[in-house]
């Protein structure tokens, strides 16, 4: 049964609602997919300098921590469910929901993240108070942007890096997805934000329970994402950890052949591959079985 602990006696801030965002629709739907994680789930809040950040976690207390970071728009931590339940036998899992994007972390409005530098100095923080010196750590699109720029300024605190599609690390955005992602992002709706996932999924079953969070996520009062340029070459060949790169065959967010092209040309210690069947949002939920065998694989080594 899942518990919920606080990590101090913060007490948990209010912030503004937006008028098409429906708060209570959110938590319901959240909490639905929430309850596909593991039943030895917990709940953790953990208190940074930029607000407190709700983690989900899993796993035996005594093993090897892995932190997750989910992507950007409508993602949030729960949608890690199949990786959690595959890895938690090994692992100690720790799941974010990111400061600032849809999920249940209360941002600091006096103190918001606002650099790459916030975001170094917000998973200093979050590890710190996870009572964690260094961890396996992966990410998927914006996330996995998040936890490379982490492991390029911080190499001492990741043991192992894996990248679920990642976007703004190796290649530029296809000028379509851009586009037809513009409509959901000038105004977000339910109906929007639905459009969009059919459009680039190629109209794949998803889970309709993750699909409904996505849609109550529309009109969250989000801050705009912290974003930086993508890493330059000289500091990703610096980069002396293993690297996993799972990269979608069916993405219409970049080119998935440029991604492994550039990745193995500056990465000294990468090891790729490209999911078939799968596009950039079906991620990471609805990923093929081989998703979670390479990832299985990878994080046992050593």
């Amino acid at each position: 049964m899942a518990r919920t602990r606080t990590y101090d006696g913060t007490r948990t801030q209010k912030r503004p609602q937006a008028r098409t965002y429906d708060s209570d629709a959110f938590r319901t739907a959240y909490d639905k997919v929430l309850a596909k994680w593991p039943a030895d789930r917990e709940t953790l809040t953990v208190a940074t300098p930029y607000g407190t950040t709700r983690v989900n976690a899993c796993g035996p207390r005594e093993a090897p921590p892995l932190l997750l970071l989910p992507g950007g728009g409508g993602a949030t931590s729960v949608s890690w469910y199949v990786q959690a339940a595959a890895l938690a036998p090994t692992h100690r899992v720790y799941a974010p929901d990111l400061i600032g994007a849809p999920g249940l972390s209360v941002p600091d409005d006096g103190h918001r993240l606002r650099t790459p530098a916030d975001l170094t100095a917000w998973l200093d923080a979050l590890l710190d108070g996870l009572g964690v010196r260094a961890a396996d750590m992966g990410g998927h699109s914006y996330g996995g942007w998040i936890a490379l720029d982490y492991a390029l300024r911080r190499p001492e605190r990741v043991r192992r890096l894996f990248l679920l599609d990642p976007t703004q690390c190796f290649a530029e955005y296809k000028a379509a997805y851009l586009l037809h992602a513009l409509p959901m992002l000038l105004r977000p709706t339910p109906r929007r934000v639905r459009a969009f996932l059919e459009w680039e999924t190629g109209g794949a079953d998803l889970d309709p329970d993750w699909l409904r969070l996505q849609e109550a996520a529309a009109g969250f009062p989000a801050a705009r994402p912290v974003t930086g340029p993508r890493p330059k070459p000289a500091g990703l060949r610096s980069l002396d950890k293993p690297v996993l790169l799972l990269v979608a065959a069916n993405s219409r967010t970049h080119d998935a052949a440029r991604v492994v092209a550039r990745a193995g040309a500056v990465l000294p210690r990468v090891e790729t591959a490209v999911l078939a069947d799968v596009s950039h949002h079906a991620l990471p939920h609805a990923g093929p079985a081989e998703t979670v065998r390479r990832l299985t694989a990878f994080l046992s080594v050593g």
